[in-house]
């Protein structure tokens, strides 16, 4: 049976951020059973996340699924980020494109396909406000197990 995760965190980490606690809970995942993970692939967390991904399928059977919001996503990212974007697609699974073009509302879409295609979020939430908090207090609606960082 496959079982999935899905991230959500915030595009600028604090200095105190512990990937190391990332890799460790996404290794955990894969012990436990987790094989699909979806990533937003926004710039910050999301991207770290599907790093680590990447990282463990060269020794686990796991794949990646990127989801993204509309098809220019990267295009206010930087030149880094978005090096960081088009090599990390390279190497998912899967890509769903939720929109051509922006739109208000595209994010919560992706957010909502987020949660509700996976059976675990992993968030790095600071803020009781954006993206991130609406996705958290979404999955908690969808009583989904929610590991916070």
């Amino acid at each position: 049976m496959e079982k999935s995760c899905a991230f959500t965190g915030h595009r600028i980490l604090s200095g105190r951020f512990d990937v190391n606690l990332l890799d460790r809970v996404v290794l955990n995942l894969i012990k436990s059973g987790v094989n699909k993970f979806y990533s937003g692939m926004a710039k910050g967390f999301d991207l770290i996340a599907a790093e680590s991904v990447i990282n463990f399928k060269k020794e686990f059977k796991v794949s990646l699924c990127a989801c993204i919001p509309y098809k220019n996503q990267p295009e206010n990212f930087s030149e880094s980020d978005a090096e960081r974007y088009k090599k990390i697609l390279e190497n998912c699974d899967d890509a769903v494109i939720f929109s051509d073009e922006y739109f208000s509302g595209c994010m919560q879409t992706r957010d909502r396909f987020l949660v509700d295609n996976s059976d675990v979020l992993v968030c790095y939430l600071r803020k009781k406000y954006g993206g991130t908090f609406y996705t958290v207090n979404y999955a908690r609606k969808k009583n989904k197990k929610i590991i916070e960082l």
